[in-house]
């Protein structure tokens, strides 16, 4: 149906309560990317809140193919919420459940080559979230603060730090190029297990780029000579400013410029392979 039609009941416990999680998919060439990744990520979610989930696989890849069919544009992105369904205000679980679904696509706009040759601002800030962060719930009002505490700075993205370590960003992934190493934080319950990020640490092993997967600090944010951004909107964007300072020399570093190249290289590849369908 058309977006302005689509209603939720006001008692929908996402949105008096924010009980639900939610998955954003791209879509490129009109298939979706890494679709068995997202559909583990999506389950892992709903585990994580004790949610049973509403649909199979298969069901969701034939949901995914009607939703983007029935949109304009080979490029599309789409979102995928699902709550744990309108019940009386209460904070326990409803002994009846009935989950809402919401799906919607979005045109996909990739990130500008003016942008991409340039790279972007970011500020620090600390990590004030809950300590699950792991789960890709739609409760997402301290990254909606944080996120707005670098517009208010003219700035892309938040990078975020709890005690002295780099955790993500506000709405992405970090990483950090030191010595000639990537750099990237290890998956935990202080972050969002991107699937940008997966993709990353695949291309660096298979292409004999240093990477360490560890603990990173301040101090190796503050001095890197490159910083990186990934999410499922930005792909691989090279983060120059930092808190108002140069990253490096200020501009998008050979190792970005290698791994935009092997990201681009690798999503026309798996739009080709069978594992970028839709699972049958």
């Amino acid at each position: 149906m058309p977006l302005e039609e689509a209603q939720v009941p006001v008692l929908d416990r996402g949105f008096i309560l924010g009980d639900g999680v939610y998955e954003v998919i791209p879509v490129y060439s009109r298939k979706p990317f890494r679709l068995r990744e997202h559909l583990k990520r999506l389950q892992k979610s709903l585990d994580s809140i004790c949610l049973i989930n509403p649909h199979s696989d298969v069901q969701w890849a034939g949901l995914f193919a009607q939703l983007v069919a029935q949109n304009q544009g080979e490029d599309q992105y789409i979102y995928l919420h699902i709550t744990r369904g309108p019940a009386k205000r209460d904070h326990a679980f409803p002994k009846q459940i009935h989950p809402t679904v919401f799906l919607m696509s979005t045109p996909l706009e990739t990130t500008p080559p003016e942008i991409l040759k340039t790279g972007v601002a970011a500020v620090t800030a600390q990590d004030n979230r809950w300590l699950r962060c792991d789960i890709k719930a739609t409760s997402l009002l301290p990254n909606v603060l944080l996120r707005q505490m670098a517009v208010d700075c003219g700035a892309v993205e938040t990078v975020l730090l709890r005690d002295g370590i780099l955790t993500e960003g506000a709405a992405s992934n970090i990483f950090v190029v030191k010595n000639g190493v990537v750099l990237a934080p290890p998956k935990n319950h202080l972050i969002l297990p991107g699937i940008t990020y997966d993709v990353v640490l695949e291309l660096a092993a298979n292409h004999s780029i240093p990477c360490e997967v560890r603990a990173v600090s301040e101090s190796e944010v503050r001095t890197a000579q490159e910083l990186w951004m990934t999410s499922s909107g930005k792909e691989v964007l090279a983060i120059t400013t930092l808190d108002n300072q140069p990253v490096g020399d200020g501009k998008p570093g050979k190792l970005f410029w290698r791994m935009h190249e092997l990201y681009q290289n690798y999503k026309a590849t798996a739009m080709r392979r069978s594992e970028a369908q839709p699972i049958q």
